[in-house]
This record gives structure tokens, sequence and C-alpha cells, in this order.
């Protein structure tokens, strides 16, 4: 029998929601084992003074099988 876990994380980039995802999975990698998927609950953008996008960031939930 398998048990798993969900934590959630908040990950940002200045180029994309997609390279936002993979970058918060990629660090999580770095210190969780059996990673199984992750949805989103949140997108958000950060802006300058003007208006411009300069970030977009992602608040997800990541599954991880517990060993």
């Amino acid at each position: 029998m398998n048990v798993a876990k969900v934590i959630e994380i908040i990950a940002e980039s200045p180029d994309s929601v997609e390279d936002a995802v993979q970058r918060g999975l990629e660090k999580a990698a770095g210190t969780l084992d059996g990673i199984k998927g992750a949805w989103l609950s949140e997108t958000t953008v950060v802006t300058d003074p003007d208006g411009k996008i300069t970030a977009w960031r992602v608040c997800m939930r990541v599954s991880f099988v517990l060993g």
C-alpha cells in the first residue's frame, strides 16, 4: 500500500507560467523523492509600476509517495 503526501509551493519565473511550474518542480525534486504530480491552485503576475509583467508566479500542490 502506498501513502502520498501533498505540499503546497510557490514558484516564480520571468518567462512563463510553464517555466515557473518547471522551476518549482525541479526545486522540489531536490529534496523530495517520488513526486507523482502537481496541480495549480493559483496563477498571479508581478508587475512594474507601468503595469508591465515582470514575473509569473504559481501556487501549486505537489504530491509525492512516502517511502
